[in-house]
């Protein structure tokens, strides 16, 4: 993907996501499904039926939701029975951009240590300006030309 268009896919992903981010989605106690289905007054073997599955299968789902131990199509399936869209997002913590500038300069500032030390050791230490200057210059041209040495776990 060219830098143009993942800043672009950014941006609308972002946009969608940001209102999301205000949100507080904790899970009820019981799981979602246990508490709409009670919420609708309908019993395990009410939601069996209209899942076409046995009661047991209605306990096993509920207990498995609350466990982590479901799958999508399983919770798909039951808020379908139960008149609910099931609704699967990741949502970012803080802004896509500040998640990538901060990984950057994660980066950055790992190089410029090792760089420095080094320097240092040869007497020709950066101040710290010169030292600011070079990590927002390093930033700012890893952000717009090495995008895809970001996430590597290796050294810039």
């Amino acid at each position: 993907m060219n830098p143009d268009n993942g800043y672009l896919a950014r941006k609308n992903l972002e946009r969608r996501l940001a209102p999301m981010r205000a949100e507080s989605f904790t899970q009820p106690h019981h799981g979602w499904v246990k508490a709409i289905r009670e919420a609708l007054g309908m019993t395990t073997r009410q939601l069996a039926t209209r899942m076409g599955v046995a009661r047991s299968r209605v306990t096993t789902i509920e207990k498995a939701e609350v466990n982590g131990a479901t799958t999508l199509k399983t919770l798909r399936e039951a808020a379908e029975a139960i008149n609910c869209k099931l609704v699967y997002a990741f949502v970012p913590m803080k802004p896509l951009d500040d998640i990538l500038r901060d990984q950057v300069m994660k980066k950055i500032d790992e190089e410029l240590a090792r760089h420095h030390h080094t320097m240092r050791l040869e007497n020709q230490a950066m101040d710290q300006r010169d030292l600011s200057e070079e990590r927002e210059r390093l930033v700012n041209d890893m952000l717009a030309n090495s995008r895809r040495k970001i996430w590597d776990d290796k050294q810039v």
